[in-house]
């Protein structure tokens, strides 16, 4: 979709639609939607007393004005969409009912359409902000991952809005609106391409595929990158990654990617580590055949960071930012790694391999060893951990675990920013001791209850007392559609709330 901003008269616009909007509970249309009203001869008002515009939101009513219905009317259709109760109205509120009109549109061939900015009049909200939600809103409520269907036809026809313009009367507004408008697009195009990166199948993008899908964003970006492959990472001492991947037939990638955005201050630093099982069979410890395909999306927190630094390096934050995704299969095998094994991290910490299904927290412990090493000074590692996170916070959050407080509000206030929502979760001592081992420093799994939670003890370990936040995204990677601008499949959490937090820091 093709965005851009024009300062005019909305009913003048020569589109195929425009885009309007009203509150629960409003008789009387103002602002734009009062203007389109007025040139259509109170046609907007006129379905309102009749109950068929509501206002609700969501809905969307479709007024054809083709040819000469109404005179001096440009645009062939009107629609009017319901923004809820005005109380209500926030910035994911744009998001959502953008999303809607935007999937509308396409079902309507428009080809090219205008919008006001929702909420960014008597809504109350800052426009700049509002254009950037609903540019956001649009772009991401169009996703569909269909790049290998050949014969099977969607429900509407393929044409979908090529261009959008967010329209506005006063010109004064028009800078802010479009820093919103190319602010969302950095922001969404990563979110896109974290999805573009879950959604394929595991033959396809396997360990080196992602590598190079990384050096691809790094080149284009302007960014150092360097990839490891196993006898580095052997010569590094990382016992725990290579373990991970001794069973399969796919070489492992360690993949760093740089982002210098404060050169004379090395300390100043956010190291971003995503877990990168491009496909968890649960190795020896084999997981039910029921639902296994969906173990291509166990890179999720790999895909989400290593897109987040897209978007970084086009938006340019005063901050270093550093990537790292351990990347590997997990696979049963001859070579492959057993229950009982034992296994030595970067660092030196001895860990017992309870159940080889508990292998993103350890090719963590050495992402997150190697961000050390290297003077890491605030950690935030993103995984698709465990499906205990599910059961403690259902489809709606992800599940976050901190050794500091100031930098796990600040990763939650960028989750709501973005409206990719972040719930704290407990470490206490009591569930740590769950970790325990008698042969080693700890075990790699605590057992059932309080899963989430032991998981993110575990890689706590290998933290110490670095600033960290460990973000669980098991409920909320994939699947969920929870919000309007998500897909069933891929959603791309929490790359948008990552690409917040840099900014944030380095504001």
């Amino acid at each position: 979709m093709e965005l851009s901003v024009v300062t005019g008269d909305i009913t003048a616009q020569a589109v195929n639609a425009i885009v309007v909007n009203l509150f629960e509970g409003v008789a009387a249309p103002a602002g734009g939607t009062g203007a389109v009203d007025a040139a259509t001869g109170g046609a907007i008002s006129t379905l309102i007393a009749d109950g068929e515009i509501k206002g609700s939101r969501g809905e969307v009513t479709v007024i054809h004005t083709i040819g000469d219905t109404y005179s001096g009317f440009v645009p062939d259709r009107v629609l009017v969409v319901g923004l809820g109760k005005s109380e209500n109205f926030d910035l994911d509120g744009v998001r959502s009912v953008s999303a809607i009109v935007a999937r509308r549109l396409r079902t309507l061939n428009v080809e090219s359409a205008a919008t006001i900015v929702h909420g960014a009049g008597i809504g109350g909200l800052d426009p700049e902000a509002a254009a950037e939600a609903l540019a956001e809103g649009a772009i991401l409520g169009l996703y569909r991952f269909d790049k290998y269907r050949t014969s099977s036809k969607p429900k509407f026809d393929e044409t979908r809005p090529t261009t959008l313009a967010l329209v506005n009367n006063d010109s004064s507004k028009a800078p802010a609106l479009a820093a919103g408008v190319s602010r969302a697009q950095a922001f969404a195009g990563a979110s896109i391409a974290a999805r573009d990166m879950v959604s394929e199948p595991a033959n396809v993008l396997h360990p080196t595929r992602l590598a190079e899908i990384a050096t691809g964003i790094a080149a284009e970006g302007g960014m150092a990158i360097e990839v490891l492959e196993k006898a580095d990472c052997e010569a590094l001492e990382m016992g725990a990654y290579v373990g991970v991947s001794l069973g399969s037939h796919q070489p492992l990638k360690f993949i760093h990617m740089t982002y210098e955005g404060d050169v004379g201050n090395p300390d100043n630093n956010l190291w971003i580590i995503g877990k990168g099982i491009t496909f968890d069979s649960g190795g020896i410890s084999l997981k039910g055949g029921a639902g296994m395909g969906a173990m291509k999306g166990d890179m999720s927190g790999g895909a989400a960071a290593i897109a987040s630094m897209q978007a970084i390096a086009t938006l340019k934050p005063v901050l270093n930012v550093h990537m790292v995704c351990a990347a590997t299969e997990n696979m049963p095998g001859g070579g492959a790694q057993r229950p009982g094994d034992v296994v030595i991290a970067m660092g030196g910490k001895s860990i017992e391999v309870d159940n080889t299904d508990a292998e993103g927290r350890l090719t963590l412990a050495d992402a997150i060893g190697f961000a050390k090493s290297n003077g890491a000074k605030r950690i935030v590692d993103i995984a698709t951990l465990t499906g205990a996170m599910v059961v403690a916070l259902g489809m709606g959050h992800s599940g976050a675990f901190s050794n500091d407080d100031e930098l796990v509000d600040q990763m939650i206030a960028a989750g709501h920013t973005r409206g990719e929502p972040i719930w704290r979760m407990p470490l206490d001592p009591i569930t740590k001791k769950q970790n325990r081992s008698d042969i080693a420093d700890l075990k790699n799994t605590g057992g059932r209850g309080a899963g989430s939670i032991t998981a993110a003890h575990f890689i706590g370990e290998f933290a110490g007392d670095t600033p960290w936040v460990h973000l669980d995204i098991a409920a909320t990677n994939m699947g969920r559609s929870v919000h309007d601008w998500e897909p069933t499949g891929a959603t791309g959490v929490p790359t948008r709330a990552l690409i917040q937090l840099a900014m944030d820091l380095g504001s």
